[in-house]
């Protein structure tokens, strides 16, 4: 492990000798590309291999005329530092590969690859799980930072330090499974733990341990001026504030997170099950009765994940819980069921399945598989650890191309007996145009005040404190590619498909205006991005970007300081 470098600043001052005396910034920065005449020299990057040890790479595009046989691999897709895991976006971005990448071990190839763009005026693009929707972990004629060997997960005096290119698989692996604790990160085993938590980032038990973000004790992270940084409570507490719900690969390329670890409780488990409404009518009440029973019984700390109403007059229940046995667990949803029995017009399409299971082996792959779990897909590549799964239902993520993806933070005020019609009502009318998900462990409003607290310290819209839940619609197609026959992604359904997620979007928009949205899960054309991310934190993440990165080295789509930059991020405006 690298030797931490420490260094003090006054909170909200200017860094001192943060950059070279006698630079001279040019009013209006272009970065080069492979044609122009200042792209580095062959001798120029072979220097910068040696100063990495070898690990410069040119980057492959295995995608070209034909899909790879392992597209629907996530864990071949994060080997490949080509590729990203949603392969585009249509009419926004289509994943293309950086010219070279640094496949960094340590902070100090970071900082090699950070002093050798900002001395060339290269576009730099950081990539750990490349699991970004908006296509942030990839760019064109770039150098790319690629973290993905930086994965070592430690315990040690309750916190978990893990590198930057670890996934959560790795983390829970090490943590709860071998170790015997919890630490609050993703839902999606394949995300990267360092994107997930500069993004805020939930998992299926954010009601009870909060926000990733909530849960970061300290990062080590390479500035634009190739400083290596630590960044915590007492030093360097702009940047850490930042770094907690900020936008990844904004501020820096982080090499190391530390993250609070939690006592692990007994069980978890679920509840899965749907319920399909007669008529229209039989469909409003149904959602009209399940709103107030999530108020009534499942509004707390214990229950997480989703349900989802579908066109075809769907109820889907796809929940978990924490902290319960199977008898608490089925006792809870008792009368939610009785009254679907017993109310006429509905059918229960398949036989509710609610229970525990111990969650110490809530991602232990041996044991789901003895008690014949059927929740993961594997690595099927030669030599791949039997480790490297991910869950069934994140399955369609994978080499996606993006139609529509649009998000809302619902306020819980919505939940109050004078506006639980209003609600349903527009869950109702949403639901004609694209499915809905309501996300329940995406928003804090029912958890404790500990974990209301550490939110409110983040840099996320301070709306995530006050919704019950946040909510999804989106549509896709994949796995899909321009070029590729038979998988070119449709255009004209694609438009169709985005026009009907924000004709959805906009019946909750009316009961719950001015909502937000959560930076990692929202609209590339997201109206007023820098308000639906970050609210009224959004002036005070712009300081801290002028700060530590002003002459915008680290850019991002939809990121702090991207609208000062052309869309591709290559020339100023």
């Amino acid at each position: 492990m690298n030797r931490r470098t420490f260094l003090k600043f006054s909170g909200g001052a200017s860094l001192v000798g943060l950059w070279p005396r006698g630079l001279v910034v040019p009013s209006r920065i272009r970065r080069v590309r492979p044609s122009d005449p200042g792209w580095p020299s062959p001798a120029a990057w072979k220097r910068l291999n040696d100063s990495v040890d070898g690990n410069l790479m040119r980057v492959q595009f295995p995608i070209n005329a034909a899909f790879p046989a392992d597209i629907k691999n996530p864990y071949y897709i994060g080997d490949s530092p080509g590729l990203t895991q949603t392969l585009g976006w249509v009419d926004a971005w289509t994943t293309k590969p950086s010219v070279y990448a640094v496949a960094a071990r340590n902070a100090q190839d970071i900082a090699a690859a950070v002093h050798f763009a900002r001395e060339h005026n290269l576009r730099v693009v950081v990539k750990g799980g490349g699991h970004s929707y908006q296509g942030t972990s990839n760019a064109p004629d770039s150098l790319l930072i690629w973290t993905r060997h930086m994965h070592d997960v430690s315990m040690e005096n309750g916190a978990v330090t893990v590198g930057s290119g670890a996934i959560w698989a790795q983390a829970y692996d090490a943590v709860t499974t071998k170790g015997g604790a919890y630490v609050q990160g993703g839902g999606c085993t394949t995300v990267g733990v360092a994107g997930l938590v500069q993004g805020g980032g939930f998992g299926s038990f954010s009601k009870r341990f909060g926000m990733a973000a909530g849960s970061l004790l300290e990062a080590e992270v390479v500035t634009a001026d190739g400083q290596v940084r630590i960044a915590n409570a007492s030093t360097n507490p702009d940047l850490f504030w930042a770094l907690k719900g900020g936008g990844g690969g904004t501020f820096g390329a982080v090499s190391r997170l530390t993250l609070r670890a939690h006592d692990l409780p007994e069980f978890g488990g679920g509840a899965n099950f749907a319920v399909k409404a007669a008529s229209d009518d039989a469909y409003r009440r149904l959602i009209r009765r399940f709103v107030a029973f999530y108020r009534d019984a499942l509004f707390n700390d214990h229950w997480g994940e989703q349900a989802h109403c579908t066109p075809e007059n769907t109820l889907e229940i796809s929940m978990v819980h924490i902290g319960l046995d199977t008898e608490q667990s089925r006792r809870i949803w008792q009368p939610f069921l009785d009254w679907v029995r017993s109310s006429g017009g509905y059918t229960i399409e398949s036989e509710p399945r609610i229970g525990s299971m111990p969650l110490r082996h809530w991602w232990d792959v041996d044991w789901r598989a003895e008690h014949h779990h059927d929740v993961f897909k594997s690595d099927a590549r030669s030599g791949a650890s039997p480790n490297n799964v991910w869950w069934n239902g994140d399955a369609g993520q994978v080499g996606w191309v993006v139609w529509g993806f649009e998000s809302l933070w619902m306020p819980a005020s919505m939940l109050d007996d004078d506006s639980q019609q209003k609600l349903a009502d527009a869950l109702f009318a949403a639901s004609r145009h694209s499915e809905v998900e309501l996300h329940f462990n995406k928003g804090l409003a029912g958890a404790s005040a500990d974990v209301i607290e550490a939110a409110g310290d983040t840099a996320m819209n301070p709306a995530v404190c006050h919704a019950f839940a946040l909510a999804i619609i989106a549509d896709g197609q994949g796995p899909a590619y321009p070029g590729v026959v038979g998988h070119e992604p449709d255009m004209a359904r694609g438009r169709k498909g985005a026009d009907n997620v924000h004709r959805a979007m906009n019946e909750l928009r009316a009961v719950a205006p001015n909502g937000g949205a959560y930076v990692s899960e929202s609209n590339f054309f997201e109206s007023d991005f820098q308000h639906s991310y970050w609210g009224s934190n959004h002036a005070r993440l712009a300081k801290v970007k002028q700060t530590y990165d002003p002459d915008g080295l680290f850019f991002v789509h939809n990121g702090v300081g991207s609208e000062q930059w052309s869309a591709d991020g290559f020339i100023q405006r």
